[in-house]
Order: C-alpha cells, then structure tokens, then sequence
C-alpha cells in the first residue's frame, strides 16, 4: 500500500494573469488535492511564489512534479517536504464565549501559544496566532470546549532554508 504524506510544494512562475489557473488546472484535472495554496509576488515582480499542500504518496509527487515542470510559465519546481525549511500559517480565531472566567482562561492559552487578543467583545474574543500547522490545530483542539469557534487560515507559506545553519 502506498503512503499518503504531505507535501509542501514551492514552485516559482511567471507573474502572468492565468498562471494560477492552469496551476489549480493541472492537479484538479488529475485528480489531485491541493490542501493550502498561497501566492504571492517575489522582490521581483517578474515572478510569483506558490507554496502548494498536497498529500500523494513518491509516484504521484513525481508526477506533479513532473507536469509543473512542462507548464510554459513554472521557472522552478522544489519539493520542500524533506528539507529543512520554514513554514508558518497565521489564523484568525474568533470565539463565542460569555463567561468572563471562560475568557481569562483563553487568554492565558492565547498567551501560551505566542498570539495575539485582536478584539474584545461582551461575547467573544479575536485571536491572531501565527506558526506551524500543528499548532494551529492544537489550540483551536483545545479552545473549542469553551465556546463556538471559527476559524479562518491564511494557508502555509514556506522557503527553503541553508543547510549550514
């Protein structure tokens, strides 16, 4: 059985209008998911940088690998997942909560996680938290006994890093 693990993508391209598309294009016309998407224009605004999440196991990410590298636009394709690299997420979190020792105790795990309070109101709480995808993950776990969340995530950004530091 082959193994489903997740992959962070960074493939630089062309800053051209349709480039995003054939992107999505190519793995939705294969069949393939992509789990977190983000673009973003480099220093030079000649080119943008696209960090793709999907899950496949090595013959589907070759083959991704691969089919971006035809794409006229794709200048450069790198498979991130097992080198070192950083990766953040940023999530805004707004929780339903009333009860003032309920708040104080959110507050406190916002503290804890290195977030940040961006609203206060009578019946909930806006919190910025930035940082890996697991952490994310583990404070909205931990925060949703307290009240109605919702969640809204940027998706992941990422970059190579040296491999002398």
């Amino acid at each position: 059985m082959n193994n489903q693990e997740t992959h962070t993508i960074s493939v630089l391209v062309d800053n051209k209008f349709g480039v995003l598309a054939r992107v999505a294009g190519l793995f939705s016309g294969r069949g393939y998911n992509i789990t977190s998407l983000t673009v973003n224009e480099t220093q030079d605004p000649k080119f943008s940088q696209m960090t793709i999440v999907t899950k496949g196991d090595d013959t589907v990410i070759e083959q991704i690998d691969s089919q971006l590298n035809k794409l006229v636009d794709v200048i450069k394709v790198e498979d991130l997942t097992n080198q070192n690299f950083i990766q953040r997420e940023i999530a805004l979190i707004k929780v339903n909560v009333t009860d003032a020792s309920k708040k104080s105790q959110i507050i406190q795990l916002v503290e804890i996680f290195e977030g940040k309070i961006v609203t206060v109101h009578k019946k909930e709480l806006g919190i910025e938290l930035s940082g890996r995808a697991t952490k994310l993950d583990n404070f909205v776990a931990l925060i949703a006994d307290f009240g109605e969340v919702q969640v809204a995530r940027s998706g992941r950004v990422a970059l190579s890093r040296d491999e002398e530091f």
